[in-house]
Formats: C-alpha cells, structure tokens, sequence
C-alpha cells in the first residue's frame, strides 16, 4: 500500500509552524535493591583489592631501576577481549609481573583484612575456608611462562609468589612446595633473595615484551640471542671459564 503526503488546505505560511513535540523517553528499568547491594559490593570489593595491590607495589620502589613492574592480564585473552580496555579490572584479586635481576616472578595478592590465615603446605585457610591461592598461585606463573617462552623463543621459568596484605595473624604450619609465600611487608626481601640470575638488560627486555598485548595471545617474537638466562648457581657477575 503506497501512502501519499495530505495536500494542506491553507497555505503553509497562514499558520505557524506546529512544534515538535518530542518523544517522550523511554522508561529506565529501575535497579531493585538487591542490584543496588551488589553493585555497591563489586564497587566495595574492587576498591580493596586495588588498595591491597597498591600496598604491595610500595614495597618494590625501593628495589632500583633494574626492576620492572608488569600489569598483565591474568586471565585468558582474546583478540575480542583486548579491545575491552578494563579487562585488568574483572580480576578478583590484584597481580602483577616483578621482572629484575633475581628473574621473573608472578606475584599474586591476597587482601585477608583482619583475619587470621592458616597455612599449611598447599592448603590456606581464612575464616573456616579454604581459597585455593596456592594453585591459582601457580596456575598464573605457568601460564606466564608458557606465553613468555612462546613470546621469546626461550625457555622462561616464572616463579609463583602468593603475598598476604592485612593486618591478621598469620600463622605457617608447613611452606608449599614451588610456591614462595611471604607477606607484603616481606616482599621486597623475597624478590632480591634469589641474587642475580639475569642481566638488567634481560630483565628490561622481558619487561618489554610482558608489557605487550600480543605476547598474551601467543604471538611469534624470535630473537633468542637477546636473552641471557644463567644456570643454577651462576650469576650475571660470573665469568666464563677460560679454555687454555
């Protein structure tokens, strides 16, 4: 059915033009109180862990220049996840990648508040329950070594490292094994503990390639003979033996 435009019985210009009458905008759902709770919780909870994280990283601005401090995203990434600028934020726990002379560590931060923590191998208890930090501890160093091996062409070993922020007692009745635990006011001397594994250049050049995205998503980054990892019970200062 074609319509066709009224042909106006008076000349347009006897009458003024009609006004628009806008359209009347449409209703918002309005949040139920239970939204409102849980938005203002995640709010809450997103604070904290960003304080908790921030009390952390105070301890390393003392460490020097040679040690480099990554946000990296710690969960999977995606070529349609990257373009979301706040996927560092869905975290529910603050982490980062410390890069320096003593290698490279994933360090994964738990706020605990005032409560008391039990520790006892692989096994962390908080309040009657029992968080599993140590293997997602270790989950994100693997994956960060997976990424940076595949990244570099080399194998890079991540160490795991679960830091406590609060103010409650924290009581250890056994270490995990291939997991460093300490608190965040300890965390510094944990880091510079392990000596001199790499070189300063090293560390910045791992450091620029945790910082981009595409190491995250596997991306192909040849060029191994930039990198220099020493072995066990080597340093950076150490010599090579001469042949005679």
């Amino acid at each position: 059915m074609t319509v066709f435009s009224a042909r106006s019985a008076v000349p347009a210009r006897a009458l003024p033009p009609a006004p628009v009458q806008p359209l009347p905008p449409l209703e918002a759902a309005r949040p139920t109180p239970m939204d409102w709770a849980r938005r203002r919780r995640a709010e809450r909870d997103a604070r904290r862990i960003e304080a908790a994280g921030a009390r952390a990283l105070s301890r390393l601005d003392h460490l020097g220049p040679s040690w480099h401090v990554v946000d990296w995203p710690r969960t999977e990434l995606t070529e349609t996840s990257m373009l979301d600028l706040d996927y560092r934020s869905r975290d529910d726990r603050a982490g980062f990648l410390a890069i320096g002379p003593s290698g490279i560590f994933a360090v994964t931060v738990a706020d605990h508040g005032r409560a008391r923590v039990l520790i006892a191998g692989d096994v962390v208890q908080i309040n009657g329950k029992r968080p599993a930090y140590i293997a997602e501890a270790r989950r994100d160093a693997k994956r960060a070594a997976k990424a940076l091996s595949n990244a570099v062409g080399l194998t890079i070993p991540v160490t795991p490292v679960l830091t406590f922020v609060g103010s409650g007692v924290i009581s250890v009745y056994g270490l995990p094994k291939e997991c460093l635990v300490a608190t965040h006011r300890e965390l510094d001397r944990l880091l510079v503990a392990g000596g001199n594994r790499i070189s300063a250049a090293t560390a910045e050049k791992l450091s620029r390639v945790a910082q981009a995205p595409s190491t995250w998503l596997n991306a192909p980054y040849r060029s191994a003979a930039d990198y220099r990892w020493y072995e066990e019970g080597r340093t950076a200062a150490d010599k090579r033996a001469s042949r005679r």
